[in-house]
């Protein structure tokens, strides 16, 4: 995603993106701290991740993304954040793709001098964590976006259900082809032993 801001007369402003996840998606806590170094931001998490759970027992989850502005207020910011598709339900319909949508972030804004925000419209004043230490919350500035609310589609693969039978048929086939053949070369080997003894 990228982030501009470019308001008027702006000095020292915080930045919050607060992405809400569907259950399709996780994010992984590992690899976020492996790249810590690496990224011009900070993340907060409302919850704990589940990395193995399927998509149709997992929930959703609620990411505070804090975008560190050492520049002028003016200034681009590109933010890249590593997502996972979780495993989904088998369709029985033999549909080869499921679609999982991503709303747009929020865009929140804070300053210790309330009257800089004050003219920023449309907005509205909600409460959220001040940083990613998640200590206290403070009042942010919600932006709201003038061009409608986005979505990303995202597609991801699923099984198909009505091979389950066949497969699980086949497999069971051949395991008691194996343990016969395995059985029949066994029993021909103890009768030779037997034999030479």
């Amino acid at each position: 995603m990228t982030v501009q801001l470019q308001p008027d007369g702006l000095t020292d402003v915080k930045v919050l993106l607060i992405h809400n996840w569907p259950r399709g998606v996780y994010i992984d806590p590992y690899q976020l701290a492996s790249l810590s170094d690496q990224h011009n931001w900070q993340i907060l998490l409302d919850s704990t991740i589940d990395l193995e759970a399927p998509a149709h027992k997992s929930s959703g989850f609620v990411t505070y993304l804090y975008p560190i502005m050492d520049g002028p207020t003016s200034v681009w910011q590109n933010i890249s954040i590593p997502i996972h598709g979780r495993y989904q339900k088998p369709s029985f319909s033999g549909t080869g793709f499921t679609s999982v949508g991503i709303e747009l972030p929020q865009l929140l804004l804070r300053n210790e001098k309330c009257t800089q925000l004050n003219k920023l419209e449309p907005h509205t004043v909600v409460d959220a964590p001040c940083t990613a230490d998640n200590s206290t919350t403070c009042a942010w500035v919600k932006i709201q976006n003038q061009k409608g609310h986005g979505r990303v589609n995202l597609q991801f693969p699923v099984g198909d259900e009505s091979f389950a039978m066949p497969v699980c048929g086949g497999t069971l086939l051949v395991t008691l082809i194996c343990c016969v053949a395995l059985s029949t070369y066994a029993w021909k080997h103890q009768i030779t032993n037997g034999h030479h003894t």
